[in-house]
């Protein structure tokens, strides 16, 4: 069953979104720019690319979710990266922790808080590349990588006043 690759499964998000000055915020692109992005990176394993949906994560809703878990418990990868948007993405993670029957894998979920495409500096290239680099590092389960540290579905929230992810028990 294992393809040996990264399976990249990708939601939206600010990562994945453009500038839209008529709403003044970010809109989710129609399509990702992540598979362009990483595979002009040249990685060494192979890597697969999934759009569920193209949503604001404020957006996303259980039927989101379940297809989300329904491919990871299908996939044929051990190394998956869920590119998300930061509002909900502690919630996904929780509900991925409470009912993925698998544990052979290592699920990650990052995203950034400034587009990927279209604005300089943005955190999300950093972030896919921690998130790809911890692939190897980390035991089979669900993890939340963002700026350089790595969270567990159980203790990650989002700062809203300083735009970070911290632990709930301070670490």
């Amino acid at each position: 069953m294992t393809r040996g690759g990264v399976h990249f499964l990708i939601t939206g998000g600010t990562i994945d979104s453009y500038y839209d000055g008529t709403k003044d915020t970010v809109v989710p692109n129609e399509h990702s720019v992540i598979p362009e992005f990483i595979n002009s990176l040249r990685l060494y394993e192979k890597c697969s690319f999934t759009e569920i949906c193209m949503k604001d994560s404020r957006a996303i809703d259980q039927n989101d979710r379940n297809k989300l878990l329904k491919i990871i418990e299908e996939s044929p990868d051990q190394k998956i990266i869920i590119t998300h948007g930061t509002y909900t993405m502690p919630d996904t993670a929780r509900f991925l922790k409470a009912n993925l029957k698998r544990n052979d894998q290592v699920i990650i979920l990052t995203g950034s808080f400034i587009p990927i495409k279209g604005f300089s500096p943005s955190d999300g290239p950093f972030n896919l590349g921690y998130a790809v680099a911890q692939l190897d590092k980390l035991q089979p389960g669900i993890y939340v990588c963002m700026n350089g540290k790595t969270f567990n579905p159980e203790e990650v929230i989002k700062l809203m006043s300083e735009g970070t992810f911290t632990s709930i028990f301070n670490k």
